[in-house]
């Protein structure tokens, strides 16, 4: 039986999250978070500096801006 941990993210709302199964991919970002992606890089922001901005990782912006 696998174990499942609560965790709390920021004070917010409490997730479940499954350690002992395979990882899955997250939940997609909303068309906000998408769209001040774009708008810090057409304000000439590096990857690493929006990264750090939005709390996504830089992987993640890279991939967006890219498409």
């Amino acid at each position: 039986m696998a174990t499942v941990y609560k965790i709390k993210h920021l004070g917010m709302q409490t997730a479940s999250t499954n350690i002992c199964g395979r990882m899955g991919r997250s939940q997609e970002l909303s068309k906000f978070k998408r769209g001040t992606m774009i708008g810090c890089q057409l304000c000439n922001k590096s990857i690493h500096e929006i990264s750090l901005l939005l709390n996504i990782p830089q992987s993640t912006v890279s991939g967006i801006i890219t498409k």
